[in-house]
This record gives C-alpha cells, structure tokens and sequence, in this order.
C-alpha cells in the first residue's frame, strides 16, 4: 500500500488526480492520463513544470527514477489545439510589447505548445540578476576575520522589509521582482506559484443550472473581495529626463487656466536605488484631441494615435503613462498654487482611479508566472498639482490589481459628491457583482469588515516618487520650440508655415540632427495632409534614435526634404536659399535639381530653369 500515490495533472480543462505507484512505468501512466482526459496518444504532453520544462515522454522508466512523488502536480498541454494552451499559459497579453518568443523544439507538438508572448526587456534583465543586499562589516558587532559573515553583515534578501522600513525615505511597498523572489525564493522554489488575476465575472461553461439571473452555483460564482495594500508595485519611480518636457507642457495651463492632459512616452529601466526596481523615464509628452475647462477634461478620439506609436517605436520608445493637471491659481503675482490634493482630501479622486485602471488594464504587464501570460501593469499616473509649498508638484501612482480588476469588470462607479469614496456595483438581472469589503478600525482599535457600498479610494492607490535629475538628460537635442500638436485653443498650429518659422530660427552652425531632434515635430512630419512622410522617415528616426548625424545627412539628401523645404518656402514667404542652415548650406543645389516655387505666381516648376513658365517672370 506504500507504494500507491496520486498525482494531481492540471489541463486547461481544470485538475483530475491520478491513481498510480511508485513502479508503474511512464508510459503506462500516460495511457491513464489520455483516457482520464479523453485524449489519443499523441495529443497531449505532459511537463513537470508550467513553464513547459522537464516533459515526460512515453518510456519504460519507473516513476519513481523520475522523481515523481505522492502529491506532485504535473501539467497537461494539448497539441492539437494552440489556443487551449495559450489559454492555460501562454493568453496574449493586451501590451504592444508582446512578441512570439517560443524556443525551438524536437517535436511538432512542442512547438505548437510554445509560450506566445515575451516579456519585457527590463523584466528579462531584472530577473537574472541576484538582487542580493550586501551590507559592509560591521566593526562592533561583527566577531569573525575579514572573509567571515554572520547575522550582522549577511547579504538581505530583495525583499527584507526591516531594510526597507529603514531606507531614507522609507519605502513602503517592494519591487514587483522583489516580490517574485520572494514567492520563489522558499523549498520548492516556486514551483507551485501561479500569479492569478482577480476575476469578479461568472465562469462561463457551468452547465447544472440555468444562466444568471435564474440561477448561479459555488463553482461559477467569483469570489467576494476584501481590498488589502498592495505589498509591491510595478513601477518604483517615475523621472522626467529634464525641466522642459514639463514647463512645455504646463505652458497649455499658464496660458489658459484650463486643465491639460497627455501621454507619456519614455522607457523602463533599472533603478538602483530600490533592490530590484523599475523606473519609468520620460522622453516626452503627447497631447491628444481633448476639451479642457478648469475643472473637467474630455479626451477626444485620436486619428493619429496609431501614427504617433509607430514613431515612438521605431525611436526606441513606448507610452509609459499618462499625465494630467489639477491646478488652481492662487496669487498670480507670485505664481503661487493652490495646496488641494492632501491627507484631509484626496490624492486621487474615484473617477481618476477609473480612468487609472483602464489604462493600466490596455498596459497590461506579460509575466511568465501567471497562466493568462500578464499580471498588473507598468502603466503610471501623473498629477501635476499644488503642494504643500504652493508651488506645482508631480506626484507620481498607481492602482492596484484589485482595483484593475474591479475596473475591468465595471464593478466599481464613482460617487458625484464625494471624489474621495467610490462605490462598488450592486447586482443586476444584467450583471452579477461580487461582494467587496474593506477592512477599518474603530475607536477602540478593533478591525471592523465594510461593505464597500460607498468606498475610500486610498484602499486601491499606490504611490510613486516622481523626480528630476540632477543631471538633465535629452533624448530629443533641439534646443528650439516647435508648435505641441492640437493646441489650436492657443493659437498654435503645426502646419508649413510653423515648420518654415522654426527652420528660420535654426542658426548655420546648428547640426541638421539637432534640428529634426523633436518629439512634435517628427509628428507633424509622419501626420501632416499634405505630405505625410509616414513610408519614408524610418531613416530619420534611426538616425535621432542613435544620435548618427552621417544618417540625419544622408535622409537631408533626400527628396521628401527637398520637397519639404520647397513648400516651407512657398508658405512662409522665403526664398530656397533662406533655409541654408546646418552643415554649411542647402541639402540639394536649389538652382539645378530641386524644383522652384515662383514668387510671383507660385507655379512650381522644374529645376534647372531661370524664369517662370507660367508667367515668363525671373526666378529672382
């Protein structure tokens, strides 16, 4: 009897166990798994691990050489079928940054059982690093020789919160690979852990009663929610490369006095100053079509949403958060602010919350742990409002996955007279909606359970630090202003004119890389009607993404500029040779190949001619 065990075999059907014993050879223990689960012989295969290692073939080998033991749990991938699989491991993730990374394999049922998704690069990177906290000797407490350790000068782990409690200023809440470490770091090294998103929707497919309204069971009901800190964060700081990306786009404010938001579009890399954490760099900043008043924001659709990705791609770049105001003027001799957003407040209202988890739900972060192939979001908050100071501040959030959740499933509504609590849906013939409590303490120090019908906010906001470097960094040279997209309200348009007014301003010994160096204009560029460069400035972006000016001067030679500076000089008013700026003068010999706009009729025509064919006048 001591040799019989069970094995548990999880599918993307769900988990059936397994009578077995420790003699019985694999290949005879796979027979059982078909006709447990209803497959031919060649339709499955079964892995040790999730992540599809450690596959066990049909062979005379007992199980117990393969050190399967009483208890184990293996897991069943159908080959004749891609989508059951993804569905248990590998589900596309919503991010544009996923891609194909499945590795190449033996067989064809392996290859079609491949992860279809990849995670991000700083995710990779991140994850094979040791992350260790190593701590100096300690010359008091420490009794043993130079090359010894003891309790006092160990290196911590990623995820020691006594550390981080004592870090200046403390940080409340660990990185997401830090706590990862922490989930895998015990005995069985993470081979059971499965980071699962909260789902608050029926499970689909319970076929012993009718569908809701009429009737619902344990097996298909989602589990209540009770809202707890979030112990981690996806994202540990958020840092502007410089004070300019900012003032630009506070100018729409000062300006107008009307709220302005807009996307942020930067990179993720590693910040040293947490163990194992991520920062969000900004590049720059997209304003979309939006109506803004001083107390309200409309987002309106973007027709050039799709364009303004494939630029920021191809530079290297990818939107990492979005960006709002909330200011109201205080003192205006001063340039004072008023302190609204406060403990005795809010930091961020309900509706704010909504709008957070539904970027961060269309952002959502691939991990390998979790079988939907993401898990939570690196997708960020930014407000820029009054501090304590009266002076204008950036503080940096997230929402937690519960309220991601929460808003994925439209179970959480904002309440209208109080920005600080929301409300979480009641039921429905339409819709069922979990139970979701929150715990608080009363006057005696107890913990008491609420329903959260209404709901304090700040039970689903994380905080992140914004920052400025000491140092400024410009991922975009120009040193001039070129006019920011869809603020017509200002009087500023990007159009030829626009274009021919900032070229004037470039002065002969400014570089042409320096010059095309900038996020608004290199849109205007791909997105104007009258000559969009879409299918031809892939050239220009390589050489602003490396910071190559043999490449910017290569795309100058071109004719797509040449055309361009021709109709600058048709627009504004100048001449060709007005547009001799850069590298010692014209791209193109204006006289010989490039055609010419008459000044006096503005005919176009063809180069090499020294009079105007439509009205016979000089060129000059």
């Amino acid at each position: 009897m001591a040799e019989n065990m069970i094995i548990r075999v999880q599918s993307p059907e769900g988990m059936k166990k397994i009578n077995s014993t420790k003699r019985e050879t694999a290949a005879a223990f796979l027979k059982k798994v078909a006709k447990e689960f209803g497959f031919n012989s060649n339709g499955f295969s079964v892995y040790l691990n999730r992540n599809k290692t450690g596959e066990i073939l049909s062979q005379n080998k007992t199980l117990s050489l393969l050190k399967i033991k009483h208890g184990d749990m293996l897991f069943l991938f159908p080959s004749s079928s891609s989508q059951s699989s993804e569905n248990m491991d590998t589900a596309q993730p919503h991010s544009s940054s996923s891609s194909s990374s499945s590795s190449s394999s033996s067989s064809m049922s392996r290859s079609h059982s491949a992860p279809q998704f990849s995670e991000d690069d700083i995710d990779q990177y991140l994850s094979k690093q040791e992350g260790k906290i190593y701590r100096n000797r300690d010359a008091q407490l420490c009794r043993h020789g130079p090359m010894g350790k003891c309790v006092h000068c160990v290196p911590l782990e990623p995820f020691d919160e006594d550390y981080l409690n004592h870090l200046d200023p403390p940080v409340k809440h660990m990185s997401f690979h830090a706590y990862i470490r922490k989930l895998t770091g015990g005995a069985d090294k993470g081979k059971f852990v499965a980071l699962e998103n909260i789902s608050c929707k029926i499970k689909s497919g319970c076929e012993g009663h009718l569908p809701w309204p009429e009737g619902i069971c344990t097996k298909c009901q989602p589990s209540a929610i009770t809202l707890n800190r979030q112990k981690y964060r996806h994202v540990d700081n958020i840092m502007f490369e410089n004070h300019t990306i900012a003032d630009r786009f506070l100018d729409f404010w000062r300006k107008t006095g009307n709220q302005r938001m807009g996307y942020l579009y930067g990179r993720y890399t590693e910040h040293k100053d947490i163990p194992l954490g991520i920062r969000a760099e900004v590049a720059a900043i997209y304003e979309p079509p939006q109506i803004g008043t001083q107390n309200s924001l409309e987002l309106i659709d973007d027709p050039r949403a799709a364009a303004v990705e494939e630029i920021a791609a191809k530079l290297g770049l990818r939107k990492v958060g979005w960006i709002f105001t909330d200011l109201l003027s205080e003192d205006t001799r001063i340039g004072t602010v008023r302190y609204t957003r406060n403990k005795d407040s809010y930091f961020l209202s309900s509706e704010e919350c909504i709008t957070a988890g539904h970027f961060q739900n269309q952002h959502a972060n691939p991990c390998r742990l979790s079988p939907d192939g993401h898990f939570g979001s690196k997708f960020v908050t930014v407000v820029a409002t009054g501090g304590p100071d009266n002076q204008v501040h950036f503080e940096g959030y997230q929402v937690s996955n519960q309220c991601m959740a929460l808003v994925r499933d439209e179970c959480l509504l904002p309440c209208r007279d109080a920005p600080e609590l929301g409300y979480a849906k009641e039921s429905s013939s339409e819709q069922y909606v979990p139970d979701v409590f929150y715990k608080d303490k009363d006057k005696f120090g107890n913990d008491i359970t609420h329903l959260a019908r209404p709901l304090p906010v700040e039970y689903l906001i994380i905080d992140i630090t914004t920052t400025f470097p000491k140092d400024p960094v410009f991922t975009f040279s120009s040193m001039l202003r070129f006019p920011i997209e869809n603020r017509d309200a200002l009087g500023e348009t990007q159009d030829f004119h626009s274009l021919a007014t900032y070229l004037s301003q470039c002065s002969s010994s400014s570089s042409f890389l320096d010059i095309v160096s900038d996020f608004h204009l290199l849109i205007f560029l791909v997105t104007n009607d009258v000559m969009p460069l879409r299918d031809s400035i892939g050239l220009l972006l390589e050489a602003v993404k490396t910071s190559n000016e043999e490449l910017a001067q290569t795309w100058k030679k071109s004719e797509q500029w040449a055309t361009i500076e021709q109709l600058c000089s048709t627009v504004g008013g100048q001449q060709a040779g007005s547009l001799d700026y850069a590298m010692g003068g014209p791209s193109v010999p204006a006289s010989s190949s490039v055609m010419w706009s008459c000044v006096h009729c503005t005919f176009m025509n063809q180069p090499g001619t020294e009079h105007c064919e439509m009205c016979s006048l000089p060129r000059s």
